[in-house]
Formats: structure tokens, C-alpha cells, sequence
């Protein structure tokens, strides 16, 4: 990737289509973006792998939505993207989570996935 907007564009595709499947409540589609052996620190323990991801995201509240702001990205490695964003976790019936999330994409053939994701809570 030779620009930092070829970078944000691979980012905001990735991001789109986990943010899509979050806003639907689709588990399984939200673990779709992520490499099989991925891991993935939410806002509890750790897991590593779709099944854990999946778990995670079917036991949301409906209605949560996610809007994301690219920070920062970065090439780590040849098919390896680092990327730094703001997140936005929207409810129907709680305050808003704001958080921090730093993701690790590969490209794996033609497509880019989640490889490593991890949040920070910021405070409010």
C-alpha cells in the first residue's frame, strides 16, 4: 500500500462490513470478518477464534450500533495493516460506550480480515 488513503480505504471496507453486521445484530456475520484464529479482547476476557467472536457478539443487547473514526494507520508487514480507531457503542436504553480499538488486519488471498482486535475503554 503505497498511500495512507490506499490504507484508510482497506481499513474503512473492513470496518464497514464489521460495523454493518454489528448495527444488524448478525454474530455470525460479524465474525465473518475476522481470520479464523483471530484474537479478539472486548470489553471481557479474551478469545481467540470466530466461535469466541460470535459468542461475544450474540449476547449484545439489540439495538447497539457502532460508529467508528479512523485515527491512524499503519503497514506492519507485507499483506499487514495496523489500524487505530475511535468507537462509538450506541444503546437503546443505556449511555453510550466510548472506546479505543486497535485492529490488525490481514489480507489473506483478495481479502482483508481482522486478525487481532482489541478495545480500551475511555472515560466518559
Amino acid at each position: 500500500m503505497e498511500s495512507t488513503e490506499d490504507r484508510r480505504a482497506v481499513l474503512r471496507t473492513v470496518m464497514g462490513r464489521w460495523k454493518a453486521a454489528v448495527d444488524a445484530h448478525e454474530p455470525e456475520r460479524v465474525a465473518a470478518c475476522f481470520t479464523e484464529d483471530a484474537v479478539f479482547q472486548g470489553l471481557r476476557p479474551y478469545s481467540v477464534g470466530r466461535p469466541g467472536i460470535v459468542a461475544y457478539y450474540d449476547s449484545q443487547p439489540l439495538g447497539l450500533t457502532a460508529d467508528y473514526e479512523i485515527l491512524e494507520t499503519r503497514v506492519l508487514a507485507e499483506d499487514v495493516l495496523l489500524g487505530y480507531l475511535d468507537v462509538d457503542f450506541s444503546f437503546v436504553d443505556r449511555p453510550d460506550i466510548k472506546v479505543a480499538l486497535g485492529v490488525v488486519l490481514q489480507r489473506l488471498g483478495d481479502e482483508w480480515y481482522i486478525a487481532h482486535y482489541q478495545v480500551a475503554k475511555l472515560p466518559d
